[in-house]
């Protein structure tokens, strides 16, 4: 594990000890997605937080001058922090540990639902509430169309896959299919 990532897990870890005390955990890691999503399109922004030139006052102004009203004191507090210690590159890191410590604290998953078509809201319900019983944790859910999968569904959590599509049926029929023939 990097010394960054050690470092990220501790910002994560205190954030979200605040944002849990004042009942804005689910908001604070939106903002954090959305910052994070928001640095990684623009290059410009990357670009000026990055150089060194440029002194961490300078920095810390443009962005709250920039995103004043958009993010909360937790979120601004944590990036004026960042910046100040020169530690803006762990802010993935960090929104990644951020996901992790709130799941396991608030018992929630996220699950990365793979299908053939974009399922509906009703589907997805279903999927999450199947797999929210299998886990033991409340499931937040992500389609994503895959036509490879030929039918049925593949679903990630975590670092566990289900797998119930025909064509990881077809791969499995295959496999054993070629281990029985090689004897």
């Amino acid at each position: 594990m990097s010394q960054d990532t050690v470092v990220a897990k501790r910002y994560a870890k205190a954030l979200f000890e605040v944002a849990f005390e004042e009942k804005k955990t689910l908001e604070v890691e939106e903002e954090l997605k959305a910052l994070v999503s928001a640095l990684a399109s623009d290059t410009d922004l990357q670009r000026f937080i990055s150089t060194p030139k440029i002194s961490g006052e300078d920095k810390l102004a443009v962005l709250k001058n920039t995103l004043s009203g958009k993010l909360s004191t937790l979120v601004i507090n944590t990036l004026e922090l960042l910046v100040e210690r020169g530690r803006m590159s762990i802010l993935s890191d960090l929104l990644d540990s951020y996901i992790k410590i709130e799941g396991e604290s608030l018992g929630l998953a996220d699950a990365t639902v793979y299908s053939t078509y974009k399922l509906d809201e009703r589907e997805m319900k279903t999927v999450a509430e199947e797999f929210g019983t299998l886990s033991g944790r409340k499931i937040r859910a992500t389609n994503v169309v895959d036509k490879s999968l030929l039918g049925g569904l593949k679903v990630v959590i975590g670092d566990t896959l289900y797998d119930g599509s025909l064509a990881g049926k077809l791969e499995r029929l295959e496999k054993s299919f070629n281990d029985k023939h090689r004897r």
